[in-house]
């Protein structure tokens, strides 16, 4: 198995390109980098726990994985609040970006 094959990995990649197509147009360069930034951050983190030789190491890059979701969200709501982002679209990266699936190797 690789991390390619993880559920959890799958959709988080998906979501990054949700939040790069998105925001491709956007003139908000300080939002579109940041939220384009921890978009990206959390597949790859969960790419590169996968990767590293112990449970430990996995473990750490999955809570890195996870400050990446909160940081996501967090600036989700913010381009909300401002009208970078529709409502619909914020609802369903908010819940994609909660990552309660479950993560197994």
């Amino acid at each position: 198995m690789q991390f390619e094959d993880l559920n959890v990995w799958q959709r988080s990649a998906d979501l990054a390109c949700e939040v790069f197509i998105y925001f491709k147009a956007s003139k908000q360069f300080g939002l579109k980098d940041q939220i384009t930034r921890s978009a990206l951050s959390i597949s790859s983190n969960i790419a590169e726990g996968y990767e590293r030789k112990t449970a430990k190491d996995y473990c750490r890059f999955l809570s890195y994985s996870k400050g990446s979701c909160g940081e996501l969200r967090s600036q989700i709501y913010i381009a909300l609040k401002i009208g970078e982002v529709d409502t619909k679209t914020a609802e369903t990266w908010i819940e994609e970006s909660m990552l309660r699936h479950s993560i197994n190797r």
